[in-house]
């Protein structure tokens, strides 16, 4: 009866894709990112300067609004070159490959670079609300992804091999309206890195994230019970 009533109301959606993602991802790729960031920046030494943004920054729009080419989204976003490949063997898929992409992020007088992609079980959200045989509502959506960043965060908060790997950005909207939108949370997350770590940031100061979606800050009201439980939407 709890597992009708569960999937009835897709409690369990984003919480199943936040532990896929990181079992079947986050967990291979993020204990090796910093080794890559160092041999890139061996390599180029004038532009990683700031080691604090040696992570993976995972975009996390609330919207589930996914663009495949981050330059098309963004004109001051420009792909720069992949890190170093990871290659193993999962589920009968022989040399499988995994990398990440660094990318020129332009502020109007400074160039940063770093690692950046979205959090594709996000796609998936999407597709489910796009599809009449999944049932799943624009409000479902919005709730799931709300949980499943949640759910994401407290799972790496928890993993040691991950610990300093990483930096989510949540953001709400698809910057439609704005320009530069995507490029300026960014920004705002690299400025903050390394204002956080150092007392005098090279560069100017920039806008830190949107406080109201802060991940120290964002109340999701996710249940204190086991079971993943609804989410309210009247917060965004």
């Amino acid at each position: 009866e709890v597992s009708e009533m569960s999937e009835s109301s897709k409690q369990n959606v984003a919480h199943g894709l936040a532990w896929s993602y990181y079992i079947g991802y986050l967990k291979i790729v993020l204990p090796r990112v910093k080794k890559s960031m160092e041999e890139f920046s061996r390599a180029n030494p004038n532009m990683l300067v700031c080691r604090e943004t040696w992570k993976l920054h995972i975009l996390v729009p609330l919207s589930c609004d996914i663009y495949d080419d981050l330059e098309k989204a963004d004109s001051n976003i420009q792909y720069l070159t992949d890190l170093a490949e990871t290659t193993l063997s999962r589920a009968g898929t022989k040399k499988r490959v995994y990398k990440h992409s660094l990318y020129t992020i332009r502020d109007e007088d400074k160039l940063w670079h770093c690692a950046v992609e979205f959090a594709t079980p996000l796609q998936t959200l999407y597709a489910m609300s796009q599809d009449e045989a999944a049932a799943f509502s624009r409000e479902d959506r919005l709730e799931q992804a709300k949980l499943f960043y949640r759910t994401l965060e407290e799972i790496l908060k928890g993993s040691k091999e991950c610990a300093g790997t990483y930096r989510l950005i949540v953001y709400e909207g698809s910057g439609e309206t704005q320009t530069h939108f995507l490029s300026r949370e960014i920004l705002g997350h690299l400025w903050q890195q390394c204002h956080e770590e150092y007392a005098v940031c090279v560069g100017k100061h920039l806008p830190a994230p949107s406080p109201t979606l802060d991940s120290t800050e964002l109340n999701l009201q996710i249940s204190e019970s086991d079971l993943p439980q609804p989410l309210r939407s009247d917060f965004f």
